[in-house]
């Protein structure tokens, strides 16, 4: 029977023989290496053989599989293995076949050492190149059983994480091989990405330290690579994202949405953002904006979600934009704030609907929701602050222009967000915050010329009297002035307001004033004059608003003023000091202590900015006698907490003033042309007030004639005045006559020099056209065209007529006859 047997084995093919004498009689023994070189050097001699090869050793394998004999099974996979490596023709395709098809049969066994050691072998095959494709292969199976590994729920803690590697491990293996195989789009498709992005993110939640893998990829040891899930599927996903391409990179970014969405951890949100980090850093720069469209989209489909949740996917965007802002971000910038304003203005509704539903019952509920709608609202203010701060100067323009288009101002033609539903505590709601939104854009912003930063669309809704109706909108305005105004980082070296000893130890920077900057105070200099001169009239004013208003003055004179200019400040200064003096608007007392120590301030800082002598100590001379007689009209006394103010104004003696003539004295003597001095400061009238109060030019002229036929007597314009001793007594006084004059002509040269010239030239035809139609009807009226000694022709039933007038009958106006 032995002779029998040896006859039989001799007769089986050679590469059954080689395969069998790997095995030893002992699996405790191990692959007989002399037995596996032979078998190796056979199938590299003979690689049509392979594919034999392979399918016996799957055959021996399963059934060892099956008898669990796992000591056979260690020893089939490490022959497969080295048989894998050894072989790298065409023919190894069909061997591949037989390998997956044994690696699967591991990972089905529910042995856990089986499954580590299919995945190790996978893993293996994964990082060898083939030479050409494989268009028939798939990789279906081991995509869902990886992934189910990486959920490994295993009683035994040790086993559990062993599984959960070993899946993450098999799923980072099908990454590379699909992604260098020409076939490497079947991985992106969403059934195989839906699998894939929530078994990583599953294992990444294990991470105890969050913070401490915010940045760029980290690069671990291999032991903590291979001993932790978190970092090996951390990295997993890096490498993942990495390789994604332009049409592929939403199928790996929607899963995070649907996994953070399912175990809600978007409150509390620092899971989601540790996560959204890592994909910004993940994938190529290029691509971020699709990144960041795809959280405006989940935002979006989530509005009507809790008040936390929002706010925790736009600090999730607040994240993702705060890198890509540093690169290129394509076409989303003004999309990203688009969406952001529409969520503002959402959020302020649902705010204001909540309180209106719970009108008379102060719930605890209602007060915790409101609260809550303030944390997105300043997340949203957060997010277009940051983002605009970072962008480039010529897109942060646009941003500034894009902002102030949305905020409600009244008689302004704009884009505004519409708050017609909101009521006005919901406009001043929106105002307050998209101001916010836009201090914190131009904070930094450093334009080349003034221009550029207070374009004239931006500057004119900026400086609204629609925004000056609350004390806060107020200080927000003054508050984004500053930060365009400021170019030389002065602003900090003024907080406060006080009077400086000695303006030289400010260490102040500034360059010459430019002819841009002259342009521009010619153009817009009355609208900034104005806006200072109304906002100290304001009876809500509190200390903060005096600060800011002195800052906005000296921030004018560092960066603005040529000598023109301080004239005009100096002018808006002693304006300035009337208003408390003479209080026409009924000012409280603490107003007008707080004006008269902001014009002291000013005028101190001023003096010594300009360095005239004779100036500074006029100057110094009032400021040291209010101290000693009048405390409470310097910046140090009045917006003290405890302060005893006067009962009136009315009985201070003139050495406690600013005054006109000593301080023309004073700049006269230095060149400065003072003649203007002498003319109050008279705020410029808004173009709806110019046009209201602008007189029509028959009027103007004195012309009193019927117009429109068949006006009555009593519409007749009555320009007779009584005579009385007044009226001989102002006709005798020529002084006041001749201020007038000047104040006219002033500003009459003032608007023809500072103006823009398409207002004048509307102006100017406005005035041309309505001249020309009064003269016409007037002529047609009180001229009549002479009759003619030819004639003149009638035509009566279709014929015509002539009729002529002897020279002697015609009748010529008084002023034709000579």
């Amino acid at each position: 029977s032995a002779g029998v047997c040896c006859c039989c084995a001799a007769l089986r093919p050679r590469y059954k023989r080689l395969v069998d004498n790997i095995f030893p009689e002992d699996p405790k023994d191990g692959l007989v290496k002399a037995d596996m070189e032979k078998l190796t050097f056979y199938a590299v001699s003979a690689p049509e053989k392979l594919d034999r090869i392979g399918a016996y050793l799957a055959e021996r394998l399963s059934r060892d599989v099956v008898r669990h004999r796992y000591g056979y099974v260690l020893i089939a996979m490490e022959a497969l293995d080295q048989l894998l490596m050894a072989c790298h023709s065409q023919s190894i395709k069909p061997f591949v076949e037989s390998f997956l098809h044994m690696v699967a049969k591991l990972l089905e066994s529910g042995e856990p050492k089986l499954q580590v050691l299919g995945t190790n072998s996978f893993v293996k095959f994964a990082n060898i190149e083939e030479d050409t494709p494989s268009y028939h292969r798939r990789y279906d199976f081991f995509v869902s059983r990886f992934s189910a590994m990486c959920h490994s729920c295993d009683p035994d803690p040790e086993i559990q994480t062993e599984i959960r590697i070993a899946g993450i491990r098999g799923i980072q293996g099908v990454v590379r091989k699909t992604v260098n195989d020409e076939l490497r789009a079947t991985i992106w498709e969403p059934q195989h990405m839906d699998k894939i992005v929530p078994s990583l993110l599953f294992n990444m939640q294990k991470i105890e330290d969050i913070d401490s893998r915010i940045g760029p990829p980290s690069s671990p040891t291999g032991g903590e690579k291979e001993e932790n899930p978190a970092l090996l599927a951390e990295n997993c996903f890096r490498e993942l994202l990495g390789r994604a391409t332009y049409g592929n990179m939403n199928n790996a970014v929607r899963p995070v949405f649907a996994h953070l969405d399912h175990h809600k951890l978007w409150d509390p949100n620092e899971f989601a953002v540790s996560c959204f980090k890592i994909i910004m850093y993940s994938i190529q720069a290029q691509y971020s904006h699709h990144v960041i469209q795809e959280i405006l989209g989940h935002l979006d489909f989530r509005k009507r979600d809790s008040p936390r949740v929002r706010a925790g996917i736009i600090q999730v965007l607040l994240e993702a934009v705060a890198i890509a802002a540093k690169g290129s971000i394509g076409p989303t910038v003004l999309e990203v704030f688009n969406t952001l304003l529409k969520h503002l203005r959402i959020s302020v509704d649902f705010e204001l609907g909540d309180r209106r539903s719970s009108a008379g019952s102060a719930t605890l509920s209602t007060s915790s929701k409101e609260s809550d709608e303030r944390i997105v609202q300043n997340a949203i203010i957060q997010t277009i602050g940051f983002f605009g701060s970072n962008l480039p100067d010529y897109q942060r323009s646009e941003i500034m222009m894009f902002i102030m288009g949305k905020v409600p101002v009244l008689g302004m033609t704009s884009q505004s967000l519409d708050t017609s539903h909101l009521g006005d505590l919901g406009t001043r709601r929106i105002q307050i915050m998209l101001l916010r939104s836009l201090l914190m854009v131009t904070s930094g912003y450093k334009a080349t010329t003034i221009n550029n930063a207070l374009p004239a669309p931006f500057l004119d809704p900026l400086l609204s009297p629609s925004l000056m109706e609350d004390s806060e909108l107020r200080q927000l305005v003054l508050e984004i002035l500053h930060n365009l105004i400021d170019r030389h980082d002065n602003r900090a070296k003024l907080r406060g307001i006080r009077i400086i000893p000695d303006v030289s130890d400010l260490k102040i920077k500034r360059d010459k004033i430019s002819r841009q900057d002259v342009s521009f105070m010619k153009k817009h200099g009355q609208q900034l004059y104005r806006h200072i001169y109304l906002g100290c009239k304001e009876e809500d004013n509190v200390q903060k608003n005096f600060e800011l208003l002195f800052t906005s003055l000296a921030l004018t004179t560092i960066e603005l003023a040529n000598e023109e200019v301080v004239i005009d400040l100096i002018r808006l200064a002693i304006a300035l000091q009337d208003i408390a003096i003479i209080n026409e608007d009924n000012l409280p007392m603490f107003n007008r202590c707080g004006v008269m120590a902001l014009v002291a301030a000013y005028l101190n800082f001023l003096s010594q900015m300009i360095a005239v002598p004779a100036f500074c100590q006029h100057v110094s001379k009032v400021i040291e006698t209010r101290s000693l007689e009048a405390s409470y009209f310097l910046p140090e006394t009045i917006f003290k907490d405890k302060c005893n103010l006067p009962k009136s104004l009315e009985k201070h003696e003139k050495d406690l003033f600013f005054l006109t003539n000593k301080i023309a004295e004073s700049l006269g003597g230095s060149g400065y042309s003072v003649e203007r001095l002498s003319v109050p400061y008279v705020p410029q009238v808004t173009d709806e007030d110019r046009l209201s109060r602008r007189k029509s030019i028959v009027d103007t002229v004195s012309l009193q004639v019927d117009i429109l036929p068949g006006n009555n007597t009593e519409d007749k314009v009555d320009n007779t005045e009584e005579i009385t001793f007044e009226a001989l007594k102002k006709a005798i006084d020529n002084n006041g006559l001749e201020e007038q004059e000047k104040e006219k002509r002033r500003l009459v040269i003032e608007k023809f020099q500072k103006a823009p010239f398409e207002e004048i030239a509307a102006q100017c035809e406005t005035k041309a056209n309505l001249l020309h139609d009064r003269l016409a009807q007037i002529l047609e009226l009180t001229i009549r065209p002479p009759p003619s000694p030819s004639g003149t022709m009638t035509i009566t039933a279709g014929h015509a007529h002539y009729h002529s007038v002897p020279v002697y009958e015609m009748k010529f106006p008084d002023l034709c006859v000579y």
